[in-house]
């Protein structure tokens, strides 16, 4: 009786893991936690030996009479910059001549990847913004009124977000898109970041994990943070004292895969640092991710969708938005892995139809595009995978793996890319 007892509980418990192995497809491939820490330990270690080598710039290349780039610069040296420009102008319409700005064109035509570094960067093209203009009179307003806040800001020592900006004069600005893209403009020509001009955004990223840093002089402990996390601060300047014993940072493109990974405490099963700017990249989470790259010498991974925007995302962590391109020096992450999700993964993780999105002809002229711009072109696993989107013609969401658990992606499909170590 005891043996019949026996042997029904093995057939019970050989059922179940059967139910398991089909519930949680290529769970039975995992191996022990410890087995995948001790890779990623060697991942780390690799990544800290790299980061002792001293970082291009473009004077290295001797592209720096060629190309632009602005710098972090002290609220006396903006102030210095902006009534020297004023000064000029006022010289300029005494001799009856008018005024202008000469503004660095951030037109496509006037951006350059550079392979060497990895990133985007502004050539020397200007353009002159006339006052005495019917097409740019407007434009050149908004640049002075621009200007005339920065330094009222730089006087007071005190930051604004870029929406307090807007609503100082809304009749002039007319949308906050026209103030925003001056903004950027005036950085250009003041040759500062905008960090340095004290206009922020609004918060937006937040990070979770294995983190501690000072968020102008408080300790913040990002482990005890819940599941939300922490709002990163919009400015970077309030941070500092970073430290972690964390493997890697998981760089995650959507709020969802954020969620899930945060609520599963994913962080303490893999020590890492888990951040996400909730979709398209902010300014205040592409300084902090290259902070904690640049200071904690971590491996930085990629999650994000399998679509051509997803690896857009990506790439503008990694080498920098074309908009921001004079500020690539300090905005850009180097060697960001791309671990998922992938075009190839839909089939390797057997991830069903139903599960997976028809790509619309906006996707696939943006996917094409994309092969041939440099940046893509460069990684040949890129390319790859970016062509076998397009053929496919499918797309899928980083949710699309909840069709096998809403826990799959910790559970399953994260450990099992890492310790197949698949990233590009």
């Amino acid at each position: 009786m005891a043996d019949k007892k026996r042997k029904r509980r093995k057939q019970d418990s050989d059922s179940d893991s059967e139910s398991e192995s089909v519930r949680l497809p290529f769970k039975n491939r995992l191996k022990s936690d410890n087995e995948i820490l001790s890779i990623l330990e060697t991942l780390t270690e690799a990544t800290k030996s790299a980061s002792t080598s001293k970082t291009l710039t473009l004077n290295d290349l001797s592209l720096s009479s060629t190309c632009r780039e602005v710098t972090d610069l002290p609220l006396s040296s903006v102030q210095h910059r902006i009534q020297t420009l004023a000064c000029s102008l006022a010289k300029s319409i005494l001799a009856g001549n008018g005024f202008s700005f000469s503004v660095p064109s951030r037109a496509a035509t006037n951006q350059l990847y550079v392979p060497e570094l990895d990133r985007i960067v502004l050539k020397d093209k200007t353009s002159v913004r006339p006052y005495a203009n019917v097409s740019t009179v407007r434009k050149t307003t908004i640049t002075a009124r621009i200007m005339s806040l920065i330094h009222q800001l730089t006087l007071k020592n005190i930051h604004v977000t870029k929406r307090d900006m807007f609503y100082t004069d809304v009749k002039l600005f007319q949308d906050q898109s026209q103030s925003d893209a001056v903004l950027d403009d005036v950085s250009c020509i003041l040759g500062c970041t905008r960090s340095s001009l004290n206009v922020v955004a609004a918060e937006k990223g937040v990070v979770v994990g294995r983190l501690v840093f000072s968020d102008n002089g408080d300790m913040i402990d990002c482990t005890k943070m819940g599941i939300g996390g922490k709002a990163i601060p919009p400015n970077i300047d309030r941070v500092g004292d970073m430290s972690s014993d964390a493997l890697f940072i998981l760089l995650v493109e959507k709020d969802a895969a954020y969620m899930r990974l945060a609520e599963d405490r994913f962080y303490n099963r893999f020590p890492c640092i888990i951040v996400t700017a909730k979709g398209q990249p902010d300014v205040a989470t592409r300084l902090f991710l290259r902070k904690m790259k640049m200071e904690l010498k971590l491996p930085v991974l990629a999650l994000v969708d399998s679509d051509p925007y997803g690896l857009k995302i990506l790439s503008v962590y990694g080498c920098g938005s074309k908009n921001m391109s004079y500020d690539s020096a300090n905005l850009t992450t180097p060697d960001i892995k791309w671990l998922g999700i992938r075009p190839s993964d839909l089939d390797k993780y057997k991830i069903p139809e139903q599960c997976r999105l028809p790509m619309t002809e906006q996707d696939i002229k943006t996917g094409k595009d994309l092969l041939e711009e440099d940046f893509v072109k460069k990684n040949p696993g890129w390319v790859e995978e970016l062509n076998l989107m397009v053929k496919t013609k499918q797309k899928a969401e980083i949710q699309a793996l909840s069709t096998f658990g809403f826990q799959y992606l910790s559970e399953v499909y994260l450990p099992l890319k890492l310790q197949q170590q698949d990233w590009l």
